[in-house]
């Protein structure tokens, strides 16, 4: 479906997509995925809506939140969760017609989900707090517990989804299909790290958190970081998906069997880094 409106859509300026620049093809992708799912495709122009103002406080705002400015965490949760719908639009638009009715409900519901959860990062940032783990005032609490509802609700949501995949089969060659089924299984298995670090109430095992990071991430270089494991997990959406259309693409006829095997290797990277994190160890140490 999608993949058939991609090749029909009008190329911007005129010219084909093999032919076109980068930003042309961009534009034509996001206006297909604008035209097969509106809802996840508004839900990530609103979160881009909000980027400047996450920038604007990085820039303005000298408060310290963990030993970091209090913005860092909204500015990478809008780039993640715009990833994310995108993505997500994207590939169940390849679902056929009979399973486009639930597509829907689950894009609506995803869309009400990650909104509220980036609004209270957001109102947590600018009360110059954290937002996850925080239970330290009733208010704080609710909050946190309100965050945990929805993140609950976004993954039972995305459990329907791998059933709709699994259940029809999308649209693409052998090896992108089986890319998007294991790699929406591979989304809840980031997810599952995600709930260890709400049980923990923490990220960082072995010390607190805040301590020193990798630049940009942040990830502990002291202790173990439960959200390098989470992190890879839930990009599996993205990459697994990517690999077997790469490999549908230049070795088609191994394509199936590769794909299991990457995502086979994918998955043992998340165990380890789950594992190396559980033990206290960080992936990169520097003293």
């Amino acid at each position: 479906m999608k993949t058939l409106a991609f090749s029909a859509a009008p190329a911007a300026d005129g010219v084909t997509e093999t032919g076109s620049s980068v930003l042309a093809t961009v534009r034509t992708w996001l206006v297909v995925l604008h035209r097969v799912n509106p809802m996840l495709s508004w839900a990530g122009w609103l979160h881009l809506v909000l980027l400047p103002g996450a920038v604007l406080g990085l820039a303005l705002d000298e408060r310290l939140v963990t030993n970091v400015n209090p913005w860092i965490k909204p500015l990478k949760f809008l780039f993640s969760d715009i990833i994310y719908v995108w993505s997500l639009g994207w590939l169940l638009a390849d679902l056929p017609a009979v399973a486009q009715r639930a597509v829907r409900r689950i894009s609506w519901g995803v869309a009400v989900a990650i909104g509220v959860e980036i609004v209270i990062i957001c109102l947590q940032a600018a009360r110059g707090t954290t937002s996850h783990y925080n239970v330290a005032s009733p208010l704080d609490n609710m909050l946190f517990s309100v965050m945990g509802l929805f993140i609950l609700i976004n993954t039972v949501l995305i459990v329907w989804a791998v059933y709709l995949v699994w259940r029809h089969r999308p649209h693409g060659p052998a090896g992108y299909v089986w890319g998007v089924r294991l790699g929406l299984l591979l989304f809840l298995v980031g997810s599952a790290v995600g709930g260890a670090m709400i049980r923990q109430l923490a990220h960082t095992v072995g010390a607190t958190d805040g301590g020193p990071g990798l630049p940009g991430v942040g990830w502990s270089t002291r202790a173990g970081d439960l959200r390098i494991a989470h992190f890879l997990g839930l990009h599996a959406l993205q990459l697994v998906p990517l690999l077997g259309w790469w490999l549908s693409r230049y070795v088609p006829r191994r394509s199936v069997l590769l794909t299991w095997l990457g995502a086979a290797l994918y998955t043992g990277a998340v165990v380890a880094l789950y594992l190396q994190a559980m033990q206290g160890v960080p992936l990169i140490s520097i003293k």
